[in-house]
């Protein structure tokens, strides 16, 4: 068995030797990451008959090289072309179009029959999630190597099974004794794979290590709907010498499903019903990780190749002066073996980091939803595990990304591109987790154990959203810390609390009741086999066209299906598409909508084809279609929206009209579009790259990689390069070219993840596509927008006008967004900017009491107007610095006034005195009616009296339609006592009198009623007659 008899155990303590002497390269100087790994990799691969690069290389090599197959590199992780999906979590990710029939013929999936990679997945979230497993065995991952191959209405179940098996046994020398195989044992819908049964039996394989097995197991499906088929998997015993068929499929960490063949034939329709596809094709995957294992005669993933650098790394990387060797090493052990958590931290952080770096790499980020949460959520627990467990200081986390880089670079040499940024966004994230990890934390312990002695052990629901809402915990994170107090979450209560908080979010981003329509493997089959072609659709590029056109499908999901030829439907059918042979309308595509118009049958057949663009296709129809949209599947042009009259019939001649008035709209935005990621590069640099765009009618939208917040004076950088290319009024050129001609172009751009056709629309602003391709390391390009894009764009700059940026905002972390307007829109932005602008120079030399009333009125304008963002921006700090003013000056004027009252209060307080006469009531009005400016009153006042004597009791108040506020000040000596003379004074208003705590002065503040006009009076009633002997009851 080619040295398949090491143990793990001596795996692990190979491993250590190798960490120890990875640590001791660099003990001497700050840790390089890199280094580790490297010096780490090299000493784990030593000796090695079956290092990890090598598994990889010979499986793509067999089916290459010897099979006929076409390598295929593996695509992003993060599927930007396919919204069903969080990650890709299969090596079939990519070619699901085949599988579904919706392939464009045009694309580069096109003509593909056989192929093979490895391709990177990720399982940490929707219906495939292992992270919640990820460091308590030895196999699961949320990020791993699939690696497959596959065949398109090629060659099927012999040629599947035979090839795996001679890979196996033959190239990878694996013992035959030691594996099993299972088959579908058919249900009630499908019969037993006999098939696949008895080609095993014809490899040598005996009966009882060919096993039948369920639905469960051993037949795959997509989803509810669509290509299905029975399966075909290969079980590895790791022990040998035994009969093992009793564990296949039993969880046993000994024997492995290694590798899956799936046998795509059937397609299953919404109603559950199965039915033949008309072509089979082949789809295997087998784990990287896991067949590395065996080759290297481990029986943990985490003790190969793959990890043991990565477990190097982390140990270098958790140094600090509490262990300045870092934690302990790695040994391996599971569950209550564990005693202290440490490997289980090793493998949680391994894992995850190499999860975060590829997904990061290939365009996610850590963000609040979606695939961004899975991301955040990832990342937290592995830094809680670092902190708690590895005893790591902060921000260990981040500096781990060399070592990915390091150790997968060169199969994936996207990753060394990005590890600035990806470093970057990670020490950003790990940053703000730490602000409350320890605050949650101990949360949790508090709530913990209050549970511990109450003798309960569920954390309820809404504590547990608390730490999520509040301390950035995520679920599965408490739950770890639930699972290490023995107690459970009660995750129902916290699922309930999140929907709470959702369903506002989620009720205001609720569309109408509007039918999507879309065609799926069964449709476009059943499109094929009456014979319909793919739509042409090379009219979607002219202008100001009615060309004619025969409907050759109705899709009518409201009466079951297709229409049948000569049938009609009417408005009654609800929602419907039309596929014609021919098409002018721009189907959506490349982040632009699809134009709208209307499809009308055509009133004289033989005169639609002669008819002038100019007529009104209306005129005499008996069928009018509104389109509202387009898509295309498979290359069929689907044109969904609702009869508006008479009815539509399979077979008839219409005429088409694009509604160009709202094109004309379209394309500006997109061709700024182009121009703006072109001004982009130019003031930021080019490392940046498109994240994703939306061309709509009203505006276009762009998202692109960015460590912060352009600057007021980098938006307008950028608005300006995109002015100027439209004053230039540059000609806009397109042309198809072959795929490799169009990637020659040094300064073209292509969006990162984007699958492109071969041969590709190239557009280019300002030069000829042919000088380009001609010419493609010209310096002078470097001054031009060029893209691949199939969109509609302008013929020349001029014509979008003018071009305004009116938002620059976050998205998610490490992501920026633009929002921006061309034509009218930017013009009519401009002239509200310029309106505000001039509208501000004015409030600038406002006197406070003016401007007071300005600013709200200015702070309306900027929140609902519509801008450049760097007007904006700069008019919102302006605006701050006016409120300031205005607060600076009314302040100052308000101490002037104060003062002068303040005086005026003691002047007569003393007079009073000096005469002999009663207590001084004294009324506030003008500037100093206001409570805060009577506060300061009262304060001085006081400071006044407690400094000398001489002075009769003083009540101060003011009263206006609002408010009232009043004040009592006494001498030490005086028989008045404050408290009650206030409490007097105010009678049934409604307030609370506040006295001091040497009971010289009383304060009370409320809102105005009835009794506060004659406050005064009741004041001067209370210390006329009869005010001693009330003074004394009220200190009695």
């Amino acid at each position: 068995a080619r040295g398949l008899s090491r143990t793990s155990t001596r795996c692990i303590g190979a491993a250590n030797r190798t960490m120890a002497a990875a640590a001791a390269a660099t003990s001497r100087s700050p840790v390089n990451i890199a280094d580790v790994a490297k010096a780490s990799a090299v000493a784990s691969a030593a000796g090695l008959e079956w290092p990890v690069s090598k598994v990889r290389q010979d499986f793509i090599d067999f089916f290459v090289t010897k099979k006929d197959h076409k390598f295929v590199k593996s695509s992003p992780v993060v599927p930007h072309d396919d919204p069903t999906l969080l990650f890709a979590n299969a090596g079939m990710n990519q070619f699901k179009a085949i599988f579904t029939g919706t392939a464009d013929p045009s694309g580069p999936l096109a003509g593909l029959t056989r192929a093979a990679n490895s391709q990177k997945c990720i399982r940490a979230g929707g219906k495939h999630n292992d992270l919640d497993d990820v460091g308590r065995d030895t196999y699961h991952h949320t990020f791993f190597e699939m690696m497959g191959n596959w065949s398109f209405s090629d060659f099927f179940k012999r040629e599947a099974i035979e090839w795996a098996w001679e890979l196996l046994t033959e190239v990878y020398k694996m013992p035959k004794d030691r594996m099993y195989a299972t088959y579908f044992e058919g249900d009630d819908d499908v019969p037993a794979d006999i098939e696949a049964r008895d080609i095993w039996l014809s490899l040598g394989l005996p009966e009882n290590r060919v096993i039948a097995s369920n639905k469960a197991d051993n037949f795959w499906e997509m989803g509810d709907t669509g290509p299905c088929g029975p399966c075909s998997e290969i079980h590895f015993d790791r022990i040998g010498g035994r009969d093992a068929s009793h564990l296949v499929n039993m969880d046993d960490p000994d024997v492995i499903e290694i590798w899956n063949l799936v046998f795509i034939q059937y397609f299953r329709s919404e109603d559950s019903s199965l039915s033949r596809l008309p072509h089979n094709h082949v789809d295997t995957g087998m784990g990287l990780e896991r067949v590395t294992g065996i080759l290297q005669d481990v029986r943990s993933n985490y003790d190969t190749d793959i990890f043991r650098p990565l477990f190097a790394s982390i140990r270098a990387a958790t140094r600090c002066p509490a262990q300045p060797e870092g934690c302990r090493e790695y040994t391996g052990k599971l569950g209550k073996e564990d005693t202290d958590g440490v490997d289980m931290a090793y493998r949680v952080v391994a894992d995850h980091i190499r999860t975060l770096t590829f997904a990061i790499t290939d365009g996610a980020v850590p963000s609040s939803e979606g695939r961004g949460y899975v991301l955040r959520r990832v990342l937290r627990r592995a830094v809680r595990f670092g902190d708690e467990k590895l005893g790591a200081p902060r921000g260990f986390f981040s500096t781990l990304v060399p070592a990915v880089v390091e150790l997968f670079g060169e199969a994936y040499p996207e990753l060394a591109g990005k590890a600035a940024f990806v470093q970057e966004v990670l020490a950003d994230e790990e940053s703000s987790f730490n602000r409350t990890l320890r605050k949650g934390r101990d949360q949790f312990e508090k709530h913990a154990a209050a549970l511990e002695a109450a003798g309960e052990t569920v954390l309820p629901g809404p504590v547990a959203f608390f730490l999520y809402d509040s301390m950035g915990f995520p679920v599965d994170l408490t739950q770890i810390m639930a699972e290490e107090r023995g107690l459970t979450v009660d995750v129902e209560g916290f699922n309930e609390a999140m929907e709470r908080q959702r369903e506002a979010s989620r009720s205001s981003r609720r569309s109408g009741g509007g039918v999507m329509l879309k065609l799926e493997a069964e449709q476009t089959a059943e499109l094929a086999a009456r014979g319909v072609e793919p739509t042409d659709t090379d009219a979607k590029y002219e202008w100001y066209v009615k060309p004619s056109a025969v409907i050759k499908a109705i899709w009518a999901p409201s009466t079951g299906g297709f229409v049948a030829e000569g049938d009609s439907v009417d408005a009654s059918a609800g929602p419907i598409g039309v596929i014609l042979d021919k098409s002018p309308f721009y189907y959506e595509s490349g982040g632009q909508e699809s134009d709208t118009g209307v499809i009308a049958v055509a009133a004289d057949a033989a005169a639609a084809a002669a008819a002038d663009a100019d007529d009104d296709i209306e005129d005499g129809s008996t069928g009018v279609f509104d389109v509202d949209g387009a898509q295309a599947f498979a290359g069929f042009a689907l044109h969904m929206g609702t009869v508006r009259s008479g009815a539509l019939t399979v077979g008839s001649t219409v005429r088409s009209a694009v509604d160009y008035q709202r094109r004309e709209l379209l394309a500006p935005n997109h061709t700024m579009t182009h121009v703006l990621n072109f001004a982009l590069r130019k003031v930021l640099g080019g490392t940046v790259d498109q994240k994703g765009s939306m061309v709509a009618a009203d505006k276009l939208r762009f998202d692109f990689n960015s460590s912060g917040a352009l600057t007021g004076e980098q938006v307008k950088a950028v608005e300006d390069i995109v002015n100027g290319v439209i004053s230039s009024a540059l000609p806009v050129y397109n042309k198809v070219v072959p795929l490799a001609d169009g990637r020659s172009i040094e300064t073209l751009r292509a969006v990162f993840g984007e699958t492109y056709p071969d041969p590709v629309r190239v557009v280019s602003v300002g030069a000829k596509v042919e000088d380009l391709v001609a010419d493609p390391a010209n310096a002078e390009w470097a001054d031009l927008s060029v893209e691949f894009c199939g969109g509609t764009h302008l013929r020349n700059t001029s014509a979008a006008g003018r071009f305004a940026i009116v938002e620059e905002v976050a998205v998610a972390k490490g992501i920026r967004r633009i929002v921006a307007v061309t034509k009218d829109a930017a013009t009519d932005a401009f002239d509200k900017g310029e309106e505000l602008l001039s509208r501000f120079s004015v409030a600038r030399s406002m006197p406070w009491r003016r401007l007071q009333d300005e600013t709200p009125a200015l702070k309306a304008a900027l929140d609902a107007w519509t801008m450049p963002a760097h007007v904006k921006s700069a008019l919102r700090a302006e605006l701050a610095e006016l409120e300031k003013k205005v607060f600076r000056e009314k302040k100052a004027d308000l101490e002037k006034v104060t003062a002068a009252i303040a005086a005026d209060v003691v002047a007569a307080a003393r007079a009073a005195a000096e005469a002999g006469a009663a207590p001084v009531v004294f009324r506030i009005e003008g500037d100093g009616a206001d409570p805060k400016a009577m506060a300061a009153v009262v304060k001085e006042v006081t400071k006044v009296f407690k400094s000398g004597t001489g002075y009769g009791p003083t009540l101060v108040w003011f009263a206006d339609a609002d408010k009232f506020a009043a004040a009592a000040i006494v001498p030490k000596d005086s028989a008045v006592a404050a408290k009650a003379w206030v409490e007097a004074a105010i009678g049934a208003a409604d307030g609370t009198v506040r006295p001091a705590k040497n009971g010289l002065s009383a304060q009370v503040a409320g809102k105005a009623g009835e009794d506060t006009a004659a406050l005064g009076d009741r004041a001067t009633a209370f210390v006329g007659a009869g005010a001693a002997a009330a003074a004394a009851a009220a200190t009695a």
